[in-house]
């Protein structure tokens, strides 16, 4: 191939290349170098402090303050992080930063009770292989239920999709719903995200159907991938995330 295609294919990678090849092209291939996201950036340290959570403190004492300290922790274990160092953040910038975080985690207890759960995994690691794809990616949480079903809960800190968008907003997740179903020989009986600005939960039932839709849109965008590296094609889309695309002042698109 012209172009060598990327070893793995994930869901965000696979929403990368939907949203515009050539940004895709630009980021997982070419791999030029992109500026730390603050809102990235963010949505780990809120995630550090969940998973945290979860794991420090047994069901009976995951109480908002304990989240906060893990907050804080998760915050000063970031402080050396590469990407943090060049948000280059003020202590006024940091305060009012891990202020809205603090909020989101805060807001998850809206959401549920995490002493209500039986959790058996945070950031879990899942991968299989499709027809010579290698698809892996990151869970969230994975629950059981008392009858031993599966839940795969995703958590997100942007803003929740609008109704017209909510069943595009499913795709990742219901792709982890056909990891946890090769991996571990059952699809999870519900899919959650938890939208923590919000917040608002959005939860839909991981059926063969949409199992076998998400197993054969990976396949179909890996073969699209495939493709475009062989012809060295790929395509700009425009549209409205273009005005916060990294890659503008190189997209043939803008080149006026």
């Amino acid at each position: 191939m012209a172009l060598a295609p990327p070893r793995t294919l994930s869901p965000s990678k696979v929403s990368a290349f939907t949203s515009c090849p050539l940004a895709f092209r630009f980021s997982q291939i070419e791999r030029r170098p992109e500026p730390p996201s603050a809102p990235a950036v963010k949505g780990t340290l809120v995630h550090a402090a969940l998973e945290r959570l979860f794991w420090h403190h047994p069901a009976g004492h995951r109480t908002p303050a304990a989240a906060a300290l893990e907050l804080e922790r998760a915050w000063d274990a970031l402080q050396e992080d590469e990407e943090v160092v060049e948000l280059g953040l003020d202590e006024e910038a940091a305060a009012a930063f891990v202020h809205d975080a603090r909020q989101l985690v805060e807001n998850y207890f809206l959401l549920e009770d995490p002493n209500d759960t039986r959790t058996v995994g945070v950031e879990l690691g899942v991968e299989t292989d499709l027809d010579g794809l290698r698809l892996r990616g990151i869970i969230d949480r994975l629950d059981v239920l008392p009858d031993g079903r599966l839940i795969v809960v995703d958590y997100k800190t942007g803003r929740a999709p609008s109704e017209r968008f909510e069943r595009g907003s499913l795709g990742g997740v219901q792709t982890y719903a056909l990891l946890c179903e090769s991996m571990l020989g059952q699809a999870p009986a519900e899919v959650r995200l938890l939208y923590l600005r919000q917040p608002l939960a959005i939860t839909a039932v991981a059926s063969d159907q949409t199992i076998r839709g998400q197993r054969k849109r990976a396949v179909a965008v890996w073969s699209a991938i495939e493709r475009a590296c062989d012809r060295e094609d790929f395509r700009p889309n425009v549209g409205p995330l273009c005005d916060h695309c990294n890659f503008k002042s190189s997209c043939p698109a803008f080149a006026a």
